[in-house]
């Protein structure tokens, strides 16, 4: 851990940059010689700027030491350019970061067919719809998704991926504990327990606006292809997807109707050769051959067919229970003569947690599975596992026949 402060320092001199970090490594090998050299050694590195060099001339370490600690007080990694678990696709890089926070944990990425996705953060309900898709379908078949956390379409594709139980890597334009936006805290949650969080930002770091270009080249740095869901011609999205092409990273996009303003980007990509992906079996043939262990075949399904699916399964799960036990009757559950606790409007925060707030509506009056809730509430299935459980416990939530589940307390609107 000694040797880190001597990263983090050199990480925190302004006017340095990627670049200039790495001349410094290049001519003195590692941070501690870079701390300890003569001013005058610096003078021997070629564009260093003078305020770069006036930085480095403070040797001052409390800031340094300060980020340790909160590394370790949030669980965080430090990872350097000279781990040797660091990845190849970014040293790749010609600005790769010298200095990465991780939350979680980071697969080995030069091993995985990662692939990012990436849009606007106010996109038609169409985009949200394929950016879910596309999360889904990459994760079923053994992609590993690459984005950011922000609102739209980044968090649409990461939910996806989580709800169907793949890894996720979520690359910050902030510190790991600086939740943007605020409400994202429990995705945050859920993807540093699914993957791993990953900024070059070290905690306590605000989320700026200047921050997300230079984040963006990580998202496309880590990844085999990136895919533009939904993005104006004039975009945060479009100069992430000429980033990966300077990367040499595989461009793909879906299209989107003519005339959409949101669109615009997507289809201008297509007609300057990125490909056109209507699911994530288009963007996975690409890599199978690549990855014939790590990539399986999954034919992608329509919103009506998977319902289906999922429909089809609940009712088998019932037939087999109603040969072992007859099935209960439905409750009789009128306005005028509903037998369940009413939780006053005030009370509902205090005795139960956002997800299980938002299961008790969506069970309502009915009986539902888990697979139903899940895609009801778009929480992850662990999350909706694990707060079924709870409120069984405080017997909010009875299970059925055909592990069906039904509200015995009633909210108040």
């Amino acid at each position: 851990m000694s040797s880190l402060k001597y990263w983090l320092w050199l990480s925190s001199r302004k006017g340095l940059g990627g670049t200039g970090m790495l001349r410094l490594l290049e001519h003195f090998d590692a941070p501690e010689r870079i701390y300890y050299a003569d001013p005058e050694e610096y003078a021997q590195v070629e564009s260093l700027s003078q305020m770069a060099r006036r930085e480095l001339r403070s040797k001052n370490l409390e800031g340094a030491d300060r980020v340790l600690e909160d590394c370790q007080r949030l669980g965080l990694r430090i990872m350097t350019i000279q781990d040797s678990d660091y990845p190849e696709r970014l040293h790749q890089l010609p600005d790769p970061p010298c200095v990465l926070y991780i939350q979680g944990r980071l697969p080995v990425m030069d091993e995985e067919a990662a692939i990012g996705v990436v849009g606007t953060r106010e996109p038609t309900l169409y985009g949200q719809r394929m950016a879910a898709r596309l999360g889904v379908e990459l994760a079923r078949g053994g992609a590993v998704v690459v984005s950011g956390i922000a609102r739209g379409l980044d968090a649409a594709a990461i939910r996806g991926a989580l709800r169907a139980g793949g890894r996720v890597v979520s690359v910050l334009g902030g510190g790991t504990d600086v939740y943007y936006p605020r409400e994202h805290r429990g995705l945050y949650q859920d993807v540093a327990a699914a993957g791993a969080l990953v900024t070059e930002y070290p905690p306590g770091t605000e989320n700026k606006g200047s921050h997300f270009p230079i984040r963006n080249r990580i998202i496309s740095g880590l990844s085999l292809g990136v895919v533009a869901v939904e993005c104006a011609l004039h975009s945060g999205t479009m100069l992430t997807m000429d980033r990966a092409l300077d990367q040499d990273r595989d461009l793909f996009a879906v299209p989107g109707m003519v005339g959409e303003p949101k669109s615009e980007g997507t289809n201008r990509l297509i007609q300057q050769g990125a490909k056109l992906v209507t699911c994530g079996e288009d963007i996975l043939v690409e890599y199978r051959d690549r990855f014939p262990v790590k990539l399986f075949r999954e034919h992608p399904m329509s919103e009506q067919v998977e319902r289906q699916r999922l429909e089809g399964l609940t009712r088998q799960k019932a037939q087999e229970q109603a040969k072992e036990e007859p099935p209960a009757p439905e409750p009789d559950r009128t306005a005028q003569e509903d037998p369940r606790e009413l939780v006053p409007r005030q009370e509902q925060s205090s005795r139960f947690t956002d997800d299980e707030l938002d299961i008790l509506r969506a069970l309502g009056d009915k009986r539902r599975s888990a697979d139903e809730l899940v895609e009801l509430t778009q929480i992850p299935v662990r999350r909706v596992t694990s707060a079924l459980t709870m409120l069984q416990v405080r017997s909010a939530v009875e299970e059925g026949p055909g592990r069906r589940f039904a509200s015995k307390v009633r909210l108040e609107p």
